[in-house]
């Protein structure tokens, strides 16, 4: 199965998930949200920022970002099946004690949140970006990424949003891929295809999405 035809599959799977996520969502009762918000302000918040659009670029951007990947990560640390430096470091402690209703309510809460502008710039750089985002880099074999985030960057239900992100966190997260690190089929193939100055591009690029 290539690269291009597992992201498409994956692509149907996450439209079957679309009417399940929404369900969860509403179960989330009040208390749950009361004290998901309490965790994201009082703990999450010293590297995330009190709702999600981090300013220290080595973390990431989570306001807006789509619950069902967010909740998936969560579980990915609370398991420590996420190997990326960062998840060892930091979110294999952070998400230990949470439960899966703490789970569901956090990522409720920073998908509503409305995510703020990152940095700006229209250099060759981001164009160069934007074209490999929106249309891939067939000669090396690596599929659109719009393909599974959307042509917004805004992301497909369990894919992540992009628009907006740190440029220095996405190529960390880039290279964990590219080494097998952060275990993720599609994206190892797609990373291992692109070259250094590809991927600053494409970092460059999504940083300046909205």
């Amino acid at each position: 199965m290539t690269i291009v035809t597992r992201s498409l599959v994956g692509l149907a799977g996450a439209a079957l998930l679309a009417a399940g996520t929404a369900a969860r969502a509403d179960e989330i009762d009040a208390a749950a949200r009361s004290h998901a918000q309490r965790i994201a302000i009082t703990v999450c918040a010293t590297c995330h920022g009190p709702h999600g659009n981090s300013t220290q670029p080595k973390y990431p951007r989570l306001a807006g970002q789509n619950a069902n990947y967010l909740a998936a990560q969560l579980k990915a640390f609370r398991a420590q099946t996420r190997g990326d430096p960062d998840a060892i470091g930091y979110m294999w402690g952070m998400a230990a004690q949470l439960d899966d209703a703490s789970i569901d309510a956090l990522a409720a809460y920073y998908a509503a949140q409305k995510a703020e502008p990152s940095a700006t710039g229209t250099s060759a750089t981001v164009a160069r970006g934007r074209e490999i985002f929106e249309h891939g880099v067939p000669a090396q074999g690596v599929p659109a990424c719009s393909s599974c985030h959307g042509p917004d960057a805004h992301g497909l239900q369990d894919f992540p949003r992009l628009a907006g992100q740190h440029a220095q966190y996405v190529l960390k997260q880039l290279a964990s891929f590219q080494s097998n690190m952060r275990n993720v089929a599609i994206m190892h193939g797609v990373a291992q295809n692109l070259n250094l100055n590809d991927m600053d591009a494409v970092a460059a690029f999504l940083e300046t999405q909205r």
